[in-house]
Protein backbone atom coordinates (compact mmCIF):
# COMPACT_ATOMS: atom_id res chain seq x y z
CA UNK A 1 0.00 0.00 0.00
CA UNK A 2 1.36 3.40 -0.99
CA UNK A 3 1.71 6.02 1.76
CA UNK A 4 1.06 9.59 0.57
CA UNK A 5 1.41 11.68 3.75
CA UNK A 6 -1.72 13.48 2.56
CA UNK A 7 -2.90 14.88 5.94
CA UNK A 8 0.45 16.58 6.61
CA UNK A 9 0.72 17.90 3.04
CA UNK A 10 -2.81 19.27 3.18
CA UNK A 11 -2.11 20.90 6.54
CA UNK A 12 1.08 22.51 5.20
CA UNK A 13 -0.70 23.84 2.10
CA UNK A 14 -3.66 25.07 4.12
CA UNK A 15 -1.30 26.94 6.45
CA UNK A 16 0.34 28.65 3.46
CA UNK A 17 -3.01 29.65 1.93
CA UNK A 18 -4.11 31.02 5.30
CA UNK A 19 -0.88 33.06 5.56
CA UNK A 20 -1.63 34.54 2.11
CA UNK A 21 -5.02 35.84 3.23
CA UNK A 22 -5.55 39.36 1.93
CA UNK A 23 -3.28 38.91 -1.07
CA UNK A 24 -4.85 39.59 -4.44
CA UNK A 25 -6.01 37.18 -7.12
CA UNK A 26 -4.27 33.81 -7.43
CA UNK A 27 -1.67 34.71 -4.81
CA UNK A 28 -4.37 34.13 -2.18
CA UNK A 29 -6.01 31.07 -3.77
CA UNK A 30 -3.39 28.82 -5.39
CA UNK A 31 -0.68 27.15 -3.34
CA UNK A 32 2.21 27.67 -5.77
CA UNK A 33 1.64 31.42 -6.06
CA UNK A 34 0.70 31.84 -2.39
CA UNK A 35 3.90 30.10 -1.33
CA UNK A 36 6.05 32.44 -3.43
CA UNK A 37 4.18 35.51 -2.20
CA UNK A 38 4.37 34.55 1.48
CA UNK A 39 8.08 33.70 1.23
CA UNK A 40 8.76 37.05 -0.40
CA UNK A 41 6.69 38.83 2.23
CA UNK A 42 8.64 37.16 5.02
CA UNK A 43 11.92 38.26 3.43
CA UNK A 44 10.68 41.86 3.33
CA UNK A 45 9.54 41.60 6.95
CA UNK A 46 12.92 40.30 8.11
CA UNK A 47 14.80 43.03 6.24
CA UNK A 48 12.49 45.82 7.33
CA UNK A 49 12.57 44.95 11.02
CA UNK A 50 16.22 45.98 10.87
CA UNK A 51 15.66 48.87 8.48
CA UNK A 52 12.98 50.37 10.69
CA UNK A 53 15.54 51.00 13.43
CA UNK A 54 17.79 52.88 10.99
CA UNK A 55 14.94 54.96 9.59
CA UNK A 56 13.69 56.01 13.00
CA UNK A 57 17.21 57.07 14.03
CA UNK A 58 17.43 59.21 10.86
CA UNK A 59 14.06 60.77 11.70
CA UNK A 60 15.13 61.60 15.25
CA UNK A 61 18.37 63.15 13.99
CA UNK A 62 16.43 65.35 11.55
CA UNK A 63 14.05 66.53 14.29
CA UNK A 64 16.86 67.25 16.73
CA UNK A 65 18.84 69.09 14.05
CA UNK A 66 15.88 71.31 13.15
CA UNK A 67 15.22 72.25 16.78
CA UNK A 68 18.91 72.72 17.59
CA UNK A 69 19.47 74.99 14.60
CA UNK A 70 16.46 77.08 15.65
CA UNK A 71 18.27 77.47 19.00
CA UNK A 72 21.54 78.44 17.32
CA UNK A 73 23.51 75.17 17.37
CA UNK A 74 24.20 72.55 14.75
CA UNK A 75 23.22 68.94 15.43
CA UNK A 76 26.80 67.76 15.88
CA UNK A 77 27.74 70.58 18.27
CA UNK A 78 24.51 70.05 20.23
CA UNK A 79 25.18 66.32 20.63
CA UNK A 80 28.83 67.02 21.50
CA UNK A 81 27.68 69.42 24.22
CA UNK A 82 25.21 66.90 25.63
CA UNK A 83 27.93 64.25 25.68
CA UNK A 84 30.30 66.64 27.46
CA UNK A 85 27.53 67.43 29.96
CA UNK A 86 27.06 63.69 30.50
CA UNK A 87 23.40 63.82 29.54
CA UNK A 88 22.05 60.24 29.45
CA UNK A 89 19.06 60.92 27.19
CA UNK A 90 18.91 59.02 23.90
CA UNK A 91 17.98 60.48 20.53
CA UNK A 92 14.42 59.18 20.69
CA UNK A 93 13.69 61.08 23.92
CA UNK A 94 15.52 64.22 22.78
CA UNK A 95 13.57 64.25 19.50
CA UNK A 96 10.32 63.85 21.42
CA UNK A 97 11.25 66.77 23.67
CA UNK A 98 12.14 68.85 20.61
CA UNK A 99 8.73 68.18 19.07
CA UNK A 100 6.53 68.29 22.20
CA UNK A 101 8.20 70.31 24.96
CA UNK A 102 10.09 73.38 23.77
CA UNK A 103 10.95 74.52 27.30
CA UNK A 104 12.64 71.24 28.22
CA UNK A 105 14.53 71.24 24.93
CA UNK A 106 15.70 74.81 25.61
CA UNK A 107 17.10 73.58 28.94
CA UNK A 108 19.01 70.86 27.07
CA UNK A 109 20.38 73.47 24.66
CA UNK A 110 21.56 75.64 27.58
CA UNK A 111 23.17 72.59 29.21
CA UNK A 112 24.95 71.70 25.94
CA UNK A 113 26.16 75.29 25.41
CA UNK A 114 27.48 75.48 28.97
CA UNK A 115 29.31 72.17 28.59
CA UNK A 116 30.84 73.34 25.30
CA UNK A 117 32.06 76.56 26.98
CA UNK A 118 33.59 74.62 29.85
CA UNK A 119 35.20 72.05 27.58
CA UNK A 120 38.92 72.69 27.06
CA UNK A 121 39.87 73.69 23.54
CA UNK A 122 41.33 70.76 21.63
CA UNK A 123 44.89 71.33 20.63
CA UNK A 124 45.74 70.67 17.02
CA UNK A 125 48.62 68.26 16.39
CA UNK A 126 51.73 69.85 14.87
CA UNK A 127 52.20 69.10 11.21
Amino acid sequence: MRVTNAPASRKRRKRMIKAAKGYRMRRSKLYRYASDAVDHGLQYAYRDRRRKKREFRYLWQIRINAAARAAGLSYSRFMEGLKAARCALNRKVIADLAAQDAAAFAELVQMAKAALQAKPAATLPKA
